[in-house]
């Protein structure tokens, strides 16, 4: 079965694919379809997740699933929360992850409270109209390096330091990672609302 995924983040697309291999879904980028970019005017993960898995939907008559997250910085009152892809641009630099990294290092350079938690809320709607969309948060709380450190994954993952593992996600094995990012944790919560909703049978497997 495909699912439009609402995003043209190529790692998400890998990320995700990954994650919902065991139900059979082939998860197609929206602009491989021809659709556009969604307005994200919310000032929630899932407000925003949700009008982007309705506009992708309304463009391809597919089920839609959308993911919305961002890095919540408690010595900043929880921002850049759902500006987070955009938050080098609010410094004089281009988007981009490595100007995202940059910036929020500039910004932390004299704070000591460096906890911050990387939040993803995944939203799957079978239809524009779906009355019940599918929901699912994942949060992982960690700290932010003075410094980046490790080569995998993207975004934020070089400077999100995580204790309980000892290193950053970028120095983590990407399967490793996948199991217990926020992404990863939101998707294993919205296989299982699948399974349960959508595709009854599929638990049977």
């Amino acid at each position: 079965m495909k699912i439009v995924l609402a995003s043209n983040n190529r790692g998400k697309l890998a990320e995700l694919q990954a994650m919902f291999a065991p139900l059979g879904v082939e998860l197609v980028r929206q602009a491989d379809l021809g659709v556009g970019e969604a307005e994200e005017p919310h000032r929630t993960f899932v407000e925003n997740a949700l009008a982007k898995a309705r506009f992708a939907s309304s463009h391809t008559g597919l089920p839609a699933l959308a993911d919305d997250a961002g890095l919540c910085v408690d010595a900043f009152g929880g921002l850049p929360g759902v500006d987070t892809a955009y938050y080098a641009t609010q410094f004089g630099y281009e988007k981009g992850d490595d100007n995202n990294v940059r910036a929020l290092l500039e910004q932390m350079h004299d704070q000591d409270n460096r906890r911050a938690a990387l939040v993803s809320t995944l939203v799957a709607v079978r239809s524009p109209q779906d009355p019940e969309p599918l929901i699912a948060v994942g949060r992982v709380v960690g700290e932010i390096t003075r410094a980046p450190r490790g080569g995998h994954g993207f975004g934020f993952d070089p400077v999100m330091f995580i204790p309980e593992f000892g290193q950053t996600f970028a120095e983590l094995p990407p399967e490793v990672k996948n199991a217990h990012s926020h992404r990863g944790r939101a998707a294993q919560q919205m296989l299982a609302l699948m399974r349960e909703r959508w595709w009854p049978d599929a638990s049977k497997k």
